[in-house]
């Protein structure tokens, strides 16, 4: 097995980095503090290509494999989680076009998103609904050769600048069982009857838009609909597997950059005269920071790589690289601001926002719980090895 990179690999993660470190640093803050969407920031990601990373080459996208955009997201995410999460959600929802999509649909879609003329975004959870997934109320029913939908979206990402949406409807209520009668359709945001609203006041990624979708009578033609009416909830279960794993990517970047920042604020920090990167107590703190960030960054590109092969081990592999990373960045972020003692207690230093930012990663795409009752279904239904 093949441990490191390739050097176009290398050459990407590095010109990513130096991207990183120009256009998003000097302005992390800020955006931050004003929980606003970087969008000066978007359009320099987009002409780099980062907003349709993993968008087939036909449509316009840069055509990276899921190991490559892994690797991508480690890099922006390792200084600043939220304006990563805007660049990186741009095309929160193209998976299931590009797997489940007509020809037309991609063309006008993806196009869009790999050009940097839109963004789009995923509708799933419900006020009422999180990680049941099969009790989605949001209905959709057919009238002559439309689709006209009615429901609440809660807590989606893009939802007030995206420009269509790929959301979870019921269109069948009287589906033979609980994971049947779901589709996936695609709606506009100019559609009338259409309605976003802003979510602020959140912990972290404060740079990264969050919404309330409303539907109310909102018509779209039938040929928005994605892939097989009644195969929505299927479909999306498939998509988890690709999102679970940018996920882990995601909190492995929180936790390099937690550690990149307790290392060089230990060699700068002075205590009883001499700098507290020389007591053993500080360099235990930091071994093990740097023990848990590698051991999460071999999992998640794992689990990058299964996606990307189809490996039949891929769901739990993406399920246990995103409840492990995810929880390597929240401890790692902890370390971090405790190796800077009151110094990371406030915003004058990068791991208050870190330690902020970390904690999603433990919540959206699946709580950790609900990763580990997928381990533990695959662990019980089939060998894993």
């Amino acid at each position: 097995m093949d441990f490191a990179l390739s050097d176009e690999q290398v050459s990407l993660r590095d010109e990513v980095r130096r991207f990183a470190e120009n256009e998003i640093e000097p302005v992390a803050t800020e955006y931050d503090e004003e929980e606003a969407y970087p969008q000066e920031v978007m359009d320099k990601a987009a002409q780099m290509g980062l907003t349709g990373a993993h968008i087939p080459i036909e449509y316009g996208g840069a055509g990276y494999s899921v190991l490559d955009v892994a690797i991508i997201i480690e890099e922006l995410f390792s200084v600043d989680p939220g304006i990563a999460l805007s660049v990186t959600s741009a095309a929160f929802g193209a998976d299931a076009i590009m797997a489940f999509g007509t020809e037309e649909q991609k063309d006008r879609y993806l196009t869009q998103i790999a050009s940097g003329e839109a963004v789009m975004g995923t509708a799933v959870s419900e006020p009422d609904v999180g990680s049941d997934v099969s009790a989605v109320s949001t209905r959709a029913e057919r009238d002559g050769d439309e689709w006209v939908i009615n429901g609440n979206k809660m807590w989606i990402t893009n939802g007030s600048v995206g420009d269509f949406f790929v959301v979870m409807c019921r269109t069948d209520p009287d589906a033979s069982d609980r994971y049947s009668g779901f589709s996936q359709i695609l709606i506009e945001s100019d559609r009338d009857g259409f309605t976003a609203e802003k979510i602020t006041g959140k912990l972290g990624i404060r740079a990264s838009d969050t919404a309330e979708l409303i539907f109310d009578d909102v018509r779209v033609p039938e040929e928005n609909l994605i892939g097989t009416e009644g195969a929505g909830f299927l479909q999306m279960m498939q998509f988890f597997d690709d999102t679970r794993t940018m996920v882990a990517a995601q909190a492995v970047g929180i936790a390099k950059g937690a550690t990149d920042r307790a290392i060089e604020y230990a060699k700068e920090r002075e205590q009883f005269g001499r700098p507290i990167s020389e007591f053993q107590a500080i360099q235990h703190k930091l071994a093990e920071m740097a023990m848990k960030t590698e051991a999460a960054r071999q999992l998640t590109y794992k689990s990058a790589w299964a996606v990307d092969q189809r490996d039949q081990q891929l769901t739990a592999l993406a399920s246990m690289a995103k409840a492990f990373a995810s929880r390597v960045a929240v401890e790692v972020a902890d370390d971090a601001v405790q190796v800077h003692g009151g110094a990371g207690y406030v915003n004058d230093f990068d791991v208050e926002r870190f330690y902020r930012d970390a904690k999603i990663t433990e919540i959206y795409e699946g709580t950790t719980q609900i990763q580990k009752n997928i381990i533990a279904r695959e662990l019980l239904g089939k060998s894993f090895v």
